[in-house]
């Protein structure tokens, strides 16, 4: 029973991560027979797996016409990135107060990391150091329920904080701005930290432009 429930998380994990990078693109239609293939199962994981990230609003199930990827509207895009950036902003305050000396070490650490993909100029290991920055943080505020909810969304929006840093500039401005963070962590002052993570994930005008492009640019190669 174990492996099954490690199979069927891993095969969530797998197609959550197709839809995070695009390969799987907002508005695609999902095959299940295509999907079983894929994965070399049956339709019944695909379909229970599909079931799972519709209840995470990846996927939305329609009756009798299947599933698709789900899409985010501009204006549902705005309120999402809106309640991220007040979630993450807490998450900095928390995380400013209660933060142990072993775990500022490792939000260091994924700085560092995020520095050496910044450098290398590669915008998808960029991402994947980025997701570990972020975590390190959710992490030092020491409130489970907070980090549950926040991961949450952060996972909902996967595949457009991806798409922003592919945006000109995005990478090294991100990577400044985390540095204000850090140091705002490090120095105790949880209400910079709040405020500084709440402009680097909050979108509005150009930046939001910007992902809108990126977006329409992504459909477009997609037809």
């Amino acid at each position: 029973m174990a492996s099954m429930t490690t199979h069927s998380a891993t095969l969530r994990e797998q197609i959550e991560e197709l839809i995070a990078v695009g390969a799987l693109k907002p508005g695609q239609h999902l095959d299940e027979t295509e999907l079983a293939t894929r994965f070399g199962v049956s339709r019944t994981p695909i379909r229970e797996t599909l079931i799972q990230l519709a209840s995470m609003g990846l996927v939305v199930i329609r009756p009798r016409r299947g599933a698709i990827v789900a899409e985010l509207g501009p204006q549902q895009l705005v309120e999402m990135f809106e309640v991220m950036s007040e979630l993450e902003s807490t998450c900095g305050r928390l995380a400013a107060r209660r933060m142990t000396a072993e775990e500022q070490k490792q939000l260091l650490a994924a700085h560092q990391a995020c520095q050496q993909a910044l450098d290398a100029q590669e915008p998808d290991a960029y991402y994947y150091k980025n997701e570990v920055f972020h975590e390190a943080i959710y992490a030092g505020t020491h409130n489970q329920f907070l980090i549950d909810q926040t991961r949450a969304l952060y996972r909902r929006l996967r595949p457009y904080r991806r798409l922003q840093l592919r945006v000109r500039d995005r990478l090294a401005n991100s990577y400044h701005e985390h540095d204000g963070v850090v140091q705002a962590i490090i120095d105790g002052d949880g209400e910079r930290a709040a405020r500084l993570l709440r402009e680097h994930v909050m979108i509005q005008g150009q930046r939001f432009a910007d992902l809108m492009a990126s977006l329409s640019q992504l459909n477009q190669d997609a037809a």
